[in-house]
């Protein structure tokens, strides 16, 4: 502080002040906190030892986690897009949403329940997965990742066929419900059809307290970052496939030799080897 220019102190005060603040904002939203140019501001940046102001905020942002994560405390949401934004501004506010989305996930994700998760599909003769618009996506995901190591998993996009899928299950089969609200109707009904047929029932959603999680067997919490932009599933997705990667993980660790073979043999089988 002391060897810095009065304007190039003033971005450094504002930076001390609001570190997560300072994070998401601009070049020029900077330039304005604190009552100097763009130029200046570029200048500060190489003080700092960084040669683009992205680096930067990158760094900060990433720091800034940590610190949240180590200290237990929340962390604040990353703005929302804004139609003044740049191209810029889009990737940063992004690119921190996803990364607090998947932070957070960590650390509400129980972990009782996801070994319990993955003993049950582990164990499972056959997996119904079911999900609307961007769960369906995290669906077709899990679907893919169970089929690649020998499992049977199959993905139901469309309510109907869900549902049918859903009343011939029985206690060696489990049912996967994926919803960010978990008050999907139609993923809800999936999942009530499914327990009823006695089938293991696993649901991955936002809310604990929700439809979807009190029918289900096993619950495996995310904590998406949703914004305004709530419609394109930015936070949630990301949450989701978390979760997956962390069941399908567990679920080829449970037989790892077998799946390893697996993979190899699904490569070989695209690679023309």
């Amino acid at each position: 502080m002391p060897s810095l220019r009065p304007s190039e102190r003033r971005i450094a005060e504002a930076l001390l002040a609001d570190p997560e603040g300072f994070a998401t904002r601009s070049m020029a939203e900077i330039a304005d906190l604190a009552g100097t140019s763009t130029t200046t501001v570029v200048r500060f940046t190489r003080r700092a030892g960084y040669s683009r102001f992205r680096d930067l905020r990158h760094d900060l942002t990433e720091q800034n986690l940590r610190e949240r994560l180590a200290s237990g405390a929340g962390v604040a949401p990353a703005a929302d897009i804004s139609p003044g934004d740049s191209l810029s501004d889009v990737v940063a506010k992004i690119a921190m949403n996803e990364t607090l989305s998947i932070a957070d996930t960590a650390e509400v994700l129980d972990i009782d329940a996801l070994a319990a998760a993955v003993e049950a599909i582990a164990g499972a003769a056959r997996v119904d997965i079911h999900g609307i618009g961007a769960s369906s996506v995290v669906g077709v995901d899990l679907q893919r990742k169970l089929s690649r190591i020998g499992r049977i998993a199959l993905e139901w996009p469309e309510a109907h066929a869900a549902w049918t899928a859903a009343a011939v299950l029985d206690d060696r089969a489990v049912a996967i419900a994926i919803s960010h609200s978990g008050a999907t109707a139609g993923v809800v009904e999936f999942l009530r059809i499914a327990k009823a047929t006695g089938a293991t029932t696993v649901a991955i959603t936002n809310h604990e307290r929700s439809p979807l999680a009190e029918l289900a067997d096993i619950v495996l919490r995310t904590a998406a970052r949703e914004t305004p932009l709530r419609s394109a599933a930015l936070g949630s997705r990301i949450a989701q496939l978390m979760v997956v990667d962390c069941v399908f993980t567990g679920v080829a660790q449970a037989d790892y030799e077998a799946s390893v073979a697996a993979i190899e043999k699904t490569h070989q089988a695209v690679s023309g080897g």
